[in-house]
Formats: C-alpha cells, sequence, structure tokens
C-alpha cells in the first residue's frame, strides 16, 4: 500500500484542495505543475467514491444532457418502475424536489443546446489532454482508444438518437458513424443477432478508473504534492470573506486558495459556507467481472437496457443507471438485477467467469448539467469544481488545467464562462 504524506499540525500550501476523486486529483496534478504547492484533503483513500467503479469512458459523444423537452414526463414515470433506467424515488424529499423544478426549467431546446455546446467544448479539450496526460507521465490504467459503440435492437430507438444525438453531434463537429445491424454485428461479435444498427463513436476511449486515480494519486506525490488520506472535513473556518482553515479528523489546515472538488458531497459541506450548491446525488450502479472468453472488442452502451459495457485485459465491467434517491446508501438489488437483465439480452456473453465487485456510487448532477468550475462570487479565496455527473473521468483533464490556469492567474485554454459558480450565484 502507498503512504501517503501526514501532517497533523497547521500546515499552510498555495492551494488546499477539498476532495480526492479524480477532478481533486487532475487539479492537484496541473496546480503542482504550475508551480504550485497543493495539499489534498480526502475523507477516504484517493479515487474510492465515484472515481472507483464507474464504466470509465472517455467520451466526447456524451455531450447531450439529459434535460431535455419530455424528460420530466419519463422521470415522473419511472417512479412506478424501480428497474427503470432512470428512477426518482416516490419518497418526499424538499431538496430534491428544488432541484427536480430547477432541472424542469432547463427541459427546453435552448437550454438543451446550450448545455451541449459547454459540455462538447470541455469534454473534446479533456479528451485531448488526457491522451497527452497518459502518454507523458505514462500513466498505466489500460487506456484505450478503439471508440464507443451504440447498439440499437429497435429501428424507433436508433431513429430517435439520430434526431437528437447524432445530428447534435454532426453540429458540435464530434464524429459519429452510422451502421447498419450487419455493419454492427460484423464489428462486434459479442453482440446477440438481432441488432438493428448503431452508432459508432471514433474519438471516444476507455481506461479503468480506479487505476487512472491511483495513478494520479502517484504523480501528485512524485511532483511534492501532500495526500491527506482519511481526513474528513468537519467544520470549514471563515474570516474577512475567505476561508481561513479548515478543520479535519486528521488535523487543520489552511490554504490561501481553497478548491472545493467533493463532487457529490458539494452541497452538503457548502451549506456551513451559505451556499446553496444546485446539486443532487444521481446513484449510478456497476458489476465488475473477470475478462469473459468472448468479450466485446469496443465499449458499448446497450441503448434499449441503457446498460455501459466496458472491457479491460484486467476485467469486464457492466454499469450506468440512474437513481434519484438523495443520499440513501447501499446497493439496490433491483438495480443491478437491471443491469444483468440488460446485458443478458444483448451479450452471447454477459457476465465474465468471477464477480469481483458490486457497486454503487453518487454522481453529482447539476441542475443544468454543467460542470460548476471557477472562483466563487461569496468566498474571495474559493474555486469550485464540481457537478461533472456522469462525466468526471472525461472531463477531469480540462477540468485540473482550467482550475489551475484559473487559480495562478493564467489565460484558460477554453472559456471559463459556461461553467462559471456566478450562473448560481455562488
Amino acid at each position: 500500500m502507498r503512504r501517503y504524506n501526514s501532517f497533523m499540525d497547521a500546515s499552510r500550501s498555495d492551494v488546499l484542495i477539498l476532495g480526492g476523486g479524480v477532478i481533486g486529483l487532475a487539479c492537484a496534478y496541473y496546480l503542482l505543475k504550475s508551480g504550485a504547492t497543493v495539499r489534498v484533503l480526502e475523507q477516504g483513500t484517493p479515487g474510492c467514491g465515484s472515481s472507483h467503479g464507474n464504466c470509465g469512458t472517455i467520451t466526447p459523444s456524451h455531450a447531450a444532457p439529459l434535460a431535455m423537452p419530455g424528460m420530466v414526463g419519463v422521470a415522473l414515470r419511472s417512479m412506478l418502475r424501480a428497474d427503470a433506467p432512470l428512477y426518482l424515488n416516490p419518497r418526499f424529499d424538499g431538496a430534491r424536489l428544488r432541484w427536480l423544478l430547477g432541472f424542469a426549467g432547463h427541459c427546453n431546446w435552448r437550454d438543451f443546446e446550450q448545455a451541449a455546446q459547454a459540455r462538447s467544448t470541455i469534454l473534446q479539450h479533456s479528451r485531448q489532454l488526457l491522451a497527452r496526460l497518459v502518454r507523458e507521465e505514462r500513466i498505466d490504467c489500460e487506456f484505450g482508444e478503439e471508440g464507443e459503440l451504440y447498439v440499437y435492437r429497435t429501428a424507433r430507438a436508433l431513429d430517435n438518437d439520430e434526431r437528437h444525438h447524432a445530428r447534435l453531434l454532426d453540429r458540435l463537429g464530434v464524429e459519429v458513424q452510422r451502421l447498419r445491424g450487419e455493419e454492427v454485428q460484423a464489428r462486434e461479435p459479442a453482440l446477440k443477432p438481432g441488432v438493428a444498427g448503431g452508432l459508432f463513436h471514433p474519438g471516444d476511449a476507455r481506461l479503468r478508473p480506479d487505476r487512472y486515480a491511483a495513478e494520479l494519486a502517484h504523480r501528485v506525490t512524485a511532483l511534492g504534492g501532500a495526500i491527506e488520506a482519511g481526513a474528513r472535513i468537519d467544520h470549514l473556518g471563515t474570516e474577512g470573506g475567505r476561508i481561513d482553515h479548515v478543520r479535519t479528523t486528521r488535523g487543520v489546515f489552511r490554504g490561501e486558495q481553497v478548491v472545493m472538488a467533493l463532487g457529490a458531497w458539494s452541497p452538503l459541506l457548502g451549506r456551513q459556507l451559505g451556499l446553496r450548491l444546485p446539486m443532487q446525488p444521481g446513484k449510478g450502479y456497476s458489476l465488475t467481472y473477470t475478462r469473459p472468453a468472448l468479450a466485446p472488442r469496443h465499449a458499448l452502451v446497450l441503448r434499449e437496457a441503457a446498460v455501459c459495457v466496458t472491457t479491460w485485459e484486467s476485467g469486464f465491467r457492466l454499469g450506468s443507471t440512474m437513481e434519484f434517491s438523495g443520499y440513501a446508501e447501499g446497493l439496490n438489488r433491483t438495480r443491478l438485477d437491471a443491469l444483468r437483465r440488460g446485458a443478458a439480452q444483448g451479450l452471447h456473453v454477459p457476465e465474465g467467469p468471477e464477480l469481483l465487485e458490486e457497486w454503487w456510487g453518487w454522481r453529482p448532477m447539476s441542475m443544468d448539467e454543467v460542470p460548476i468550475i471557477g472562483p466563487s462570487t461569496r468566498w474571495s479565496n474559493l474555486l469550485l469544481a464540481t457537478a461533472h455527473g456522469m462525466l468526471g473521468v472525461s472531463m477531469s483533464a480540462a477540468t485540473g488545467e482550467l482550475v489551475a490556469a484559473l487559480a495562478r492567474g493564467h489565460v484558460p485554454a477554453i472559456d471559463p464562462r459556461p461553467y462559471a459558480p456566478a450562473r448560481f450565484r455562488l
């Protein structure tokens, strides 16, 4: 087990990063490369949250947000089906209701196009940066650039995604290839017969996210950064419109600047600062197996079942689903069974020889589905880097680079305005 630096005194750094998932670690990496001193506070171990068990796809193809006309109706109907790909738990929750109303306000074509453009810009830039990062730092995370294949078993689902997904990518300059059913079957022998067609995204990639997080943590410490594992944050001390110190279970720490990169936990800590972050945890699930004999050649999305499939040399993962149940912890067997059924409908060999892990994690979902990145309007030394939804791994490198540029007063490589906390008066 790697040892991470630990100091029990009131240690000070140029930048104090709250959260050691892929977003916090990427911010640390790029800040260290810019010459800053950096300390990361993580309540568990680096990458132990949503960075651990997601499907690890790097997806410029995922520019389209969920928020579009008709989606609220889909969400409300899902309350009747506990195994629906998008599930809204029917219990009353005031914070979730406020988020849902805000989300509904963005379910129009104007906001859809704006969110898609903002997401596409950071996704495409991050895809390029991530490939360079893996290559230059020799990050061992089973990175592959085989592309991602959306698979359809009905013409209706294919036609719907052609209108709202493929044409959007055309407008955004993201390559998408339309394939007939027989072309999909020839390209991917792991699929069962009966495919109506497919959309192939050659610019997408994949990696093993737990290894990516571990390798990022290693690079951070190698560059002189400190990672405080097991440092649960108890209190944020403020003075004169700035964050003066952060008290944790491992001591008190200070930074000239503070980066909040806590993912789905951001709204909980934000309350201490009087910030009402417009976010909800979207619970996702995955099943990880040893690699099956007939494994898919590409990362797959089985569209009707809403199941993502990723294959690595070291394993095989089924993932996805979106459950809005607040901060309810634990595995939901109904959701895991839905993953298994969806995979069995589409794949000759839907499970590997040995089940290695059943996993759940909270995705940080903003009501407009655009990440919140940049300086706070309320606290002079606070920057936010959160609300990446299902795209934290995909957006990690560009987020880290953007935060480093904003913190150090450099000109960012991408326009920071679409992601600014100011849009929510944060």
